[in-house]
């Protein structure tokens, strides 16, 4: 398997896990209506790079209609099976977690999956631009700026959330004894 067809297979896992990453987010805080929609909507973007990718996939050779077998070098996403057991337990047992920091915890997953698409959509259009292969940079060229814009959007929700979320968290907290008062 050459270079570029690893990074394309990569590119193609990547925008799958994303966009169903956006759509469990969207559906969570559907009463956030700002991220209930703009999720949505960026995760049918990842939907489109998937479409893109499966047709450009198709001229180098690659099939990308079914998920990847060897993703062996591609980092395992944040979230596994143990993680949703343990909030659910957790859920079961009445220690339900705070909205806000699930939000943030969710922005933070997302906006780790989109950096991570970003830099195998930087090192294809290089690739693109070291084989002098057209088609391939514009693919680059279509869709990494708007897995940029998708970081953008989880980046400024953090930066914006983060404060009035981690600090009421903090004082709630310690008005039920569970930290002591500052």
């Amino acid at each position: 398997m050459s270079g570029i067809q690893l990074v394309l297979r990569a590119l193609h896992h990547g925008e799958s896990h994303l966009a169903e990453e956006l759509t469990t987010a969207a559906e969570r805080h559907r009463a956030d209506h700002e991220v209930h929609h703009v999720a949505t909507d960026l995760a049918q973007w990842s939907r489109e790079h998937l479409r893109r990718l499966a047709d450009t996939g198709r001229d180098h050779d690659l099939s990308l209609d079914e998920p990847p077998r060897d993703t062996a070098w591609i980092p395992a996403p944040a979230q596994g099976p143990l993680s949703a057991l343990e909030e659910k337990a957790a859920e079961a047992l009445g220690h339900r977690p705070e909205p806000g920091l699930l939000l943030l915890r969710d922005l933070r997953d997302l906006h780790l999956g989109a950096a991570r698409n970003s830099l195998h959509w930087e090192m294809l259009a290089q690739a693109a631009q070291a084989a002098r292969d057209d088609d391939l940079l514009a693919l680059a060229s279509a869709c990494h700026p708007r897995t940029l814009r998708q970081m953008r959007w989880t980046n400024t929700l953090i930066k914006t959330l983060s404060p009035q979320i981690l600090t009421s968290v903090s004082r709630v907290r310690a008005r039920k004894g569970a930290l002591p008062p500052e």
